[in-house]
């Protein structure tokens, strides 16, 4: 059974292959995107990082998902010499860490739940356990940034997560912390191949911040993969990339 549906302002496919899937599973899984979208959007004037922005909740008496979200930003920050931050001129948007906690939460539920064989998939940053429906390992498709009709390669993942920043779908929205006047221009897109999709997403946002050192950063890192493209259309991709390419 397959799924997709509209949330959090974009996409979100869930693909169950066990026979044991039913559509109650599907809806707690939506309801649960659902919660997160109201609980984080800065979009949202109900959320709770809307109320945080206005001086109307204090972070220290936000839920307790925001507490673990402030947990995970600041660890981040420091695992990324500070290139990863939620704070903004300001403002407060833990946006670029909320995601992929989401989509790993949402296949933990999955998984608690009996389900072995299925993925969850967010605006293209996806979290796979087991095997698809035809007993292989699943397979991400990685789009040329230039030509979003055409997928430049195609991963084959097997219980883990993959992620990918860049500024060719939603524009400029990543910044570097430690430069604010760096316009992040070198480089259009950094997905990353993590153990799960949290860490992927986080380090990718962090080393999409730095520019085309970024994916020298996630060589360093036991366990990462990374596929850069910078802005002349040259891929760059760390030593064992290559390992999870479909041939």
């Amino acid at each position: 059974m397959k799924q997709t549906r509209w949330l959090m302002g974009m996409p979100i496919t869930v693909e169950i292959v066990d026979a044991s899937a039913t559509a109650g599973a599907f809806d707690d899984v939506y309801a649960y995107f659902n919660y997160v979208d109201q609980t984080f959007s800065p979009f949202k004037d109900t959320s709770e990082v809307s109320r945080v922005n206005r001086g109307e909740l204090a972070l220290a008496d936000t839920c307790h998902d925001m507490q673990t979200i402030l947990k995970l930003a600041a660890q981040t920050t420091e695992e990324t010499h500070g290139y990863f931050d939620i704070w903004h001129n300001g403002t407060f948007n833990p946006s670029g860490i909320v995601k992929g906690w989401a989509i790993d939460e949402a296949a933990s539920l999955l998984y608690m739940e009996g389900f072995r064989n299925f993925f969850v998939d967010a605006g293209g940053d996806v979290q796979v356990y087991g095997r698809n429906a035809q007993g292989e390992p699943w397979t991400v498709g990685i789009c040329n940034p230039f030509n979003l009709q055409q997928i430049v390669k195609k991963i084959a993942l097997d219980e883990r997560g993959i992620a990918t920043s860049g500024s060719y779908m939603r524009g400029a929205h990543i910044y570097n912390p430690r430069d604010e006047a760096d316009q992040l221009d070198e480089i259009v897109s950094l997905t990353v191949i993590g153990p799960d999709v949290l860490e992927a997403d986080r380090m990718a946002t962090a080393a999409f911040a730095m520019g085309r050192m970024g994916v020298y950063f996630i060589e360093a890192l036991p366990d990462f993969e990374a596929y850069m493209i910078d802005r002349s259309g040259q891929a760059t991709m760390t030593t064992h990339f290559s390992d999870y390419v479909c041939a």
